[in-house]
């Protein structure tokens, strides 16, 4: 069995998916591998100072900043004529708001990156505070439900059609519910001569509020209510999606997680989970993802 590129000593919570995806994304990638990681849940839990879980290089940059680390980056590996992986990999914080213009222009200039995002939903290291990628009605700090609220009232930034309106060549989805998808899909992402993106569902035991051991669970359901569609973009055309075989309702996947509870408990919950359920439904009509 070969060593795993992202060591056992991490200090990531018991049930994060973080840790789950960035072993799949090195296992995929190799060890010929460099990457950059923004402030987050990952850099605070894999290098606390003076330990480290990473068995790459890795670099830990800004906020806002990992695309244009990993640029410099690129271009020093293209000058000096090797054939070196470079991955970004940053959570939604990062990659859907404080970063957003270093990643535009990483994406702009063309540049032999892989970026993946592990998508948490929120801020998940300073707080759980709403992100650009928190989910429609979700509880977090700064938007919390109440008398007066009901989570989360925008809709989640759709970051794949921003990638694709950059014109990134290889851009899709993913979940770490399917491991050989993901893997597969990391492994062609690094093929292309250009930007890629990826973006990896990541349930966060702590901002979401579930049971300890449902993590692989609750990934499987947010693809199986078609809340989250695994798809593939090549040149901004859809060139592959995973049918679901068993659909199920999207509450079998909201009730699972304490972010989503209120919506169980208060008269005007129902109408809020219709709405979220034809959102799934849109996506299913979308993509074609029941046959």
């Amino acid at each position: 069995m070969e060593k795993s590129l992202l060591a056992p000593g991490h200090r990531a919570c018991a049930g994060c998916a973080m840790p789950t995806t960035i072993k799949l994304v090195l296992d995929a990638a190799g060890p010929n591998t460099i990457v950059a990681s923004p402030t987050g849940c990952l850099e605070v839990t894999t290098t606390p100072f003076p330990e480290s879980a990473w068995c790459v290089p890795w670099i830990h940059s800004l906020f806002e900043n990992p695309a244009a680390v990993a640029s410099g980056v690129e271009l020093m590996v293209k000058r000096r004529g090797h054939d070196t992986n470079v991955i970004v990999i940053g959570g939604d914080g990062s990659t859907f708001d404080i970063g957003m213009g270093s990643n535009s222009g990483m994406f702009e200039r063309g540049h032999k990156i892989l970026y993946v995002c592990y998508d948490n939903e929120a801020y998940m290291n300073t707080g759980v505070q709403r992100s650009g990628s928190t989910p429609f009605c979700a509880n977090t700090t700064t938007t919390p439900w109440g008398k007066e609220s009901l989570g989360n009232p925008r809709p989640k930034k759709d970051m794949p059609a921003i990638a694709i309106a950059h014109r990134v060549p290889y851009v899709a989805t993913a979940s770490i519910a399917y491991p050989v998808d993901l893997r597969r899909k990391v492994k062609r992402a690094l093929q292309v001569n250009g930007p890629s993106y990826i973006q990896v569902n990541a349930p966060c035991i702590t901002g979401w509020t579930f049971e300890a051991g449902i993590m692989v669970e609750i990934s499987r359901l947010a693809v199986e209510t078609g809340l989250w569609p695994l798809v593939e973009w090549v040149n901004g055309e859809v060139t592959e999606v995973k049918k679901i075989r068993m659909l199920k309702p999207v509450d079998e996947y909201l009730k699972t997680q304490g972010r989503y509870r209120h919506l169980f408990k208060r008269p005007d919950g129902a109408a809020i989970l219709k709405q979220i359920q034809d959102m799934a439904d849109a996506n299913i009509a979308k993509y074609q993802l029941v046959d």
